[in-house]
């Protein structure tokens, strides 16, 4: 069964800094891509950040660009989100996931941030 279970949320005031995680397990981690998505209310999910399956590549949405980092490990079957300089307009849930072009995407449960003062 896979899981994926994101932690490292939480509330933070403007120009501070969070670290999130999403381990895994019940897949083989090295082989898929993985992805943070952030929603808020009566919003679409958005894709924030991507990283291939090698860790070689990445891709971020313009709004978080310089401020964002993805990394993996793939030996420890975890995926981080590295926030910068958050805002109050970061402020959402924050969703992981494990997707491959066979195998399909997996999604974990979320974890919310919530940049305020």
């Amino acid at each position: 069964q896979v899981q994926l279970v994101e932690s490292g949320g939480g509330l933070v005031q403007p120009g501070g800094s969070l670290r999130l995680s999403c381990a895994a397990s019940g897949l083989t981690f090295s082989i898929f891509a993985m992805s943070w998505y952030r929603q808020t209310p009566g919003k679409e999910r958005e894709l924030v950040a991507f990283i291939q399956s090698s860790g070689g590549s990445t891709n971020y949405a313009d709004s978080v660009k310089g401020r964002f980092t993805i990394s993996r490990d793939n030996a420890k079957m975890t995926v981080y989100l590295q926030m910068n300089s958050l805002k109050p307009e970061d402020t959402a849930v924050y969703y992981c996931k494990a997707g491959h072009r066979n195998l399909g995407d997996f999604w974990g449960r979320g974890t919310l941030v919530t940049v305020s003062s």
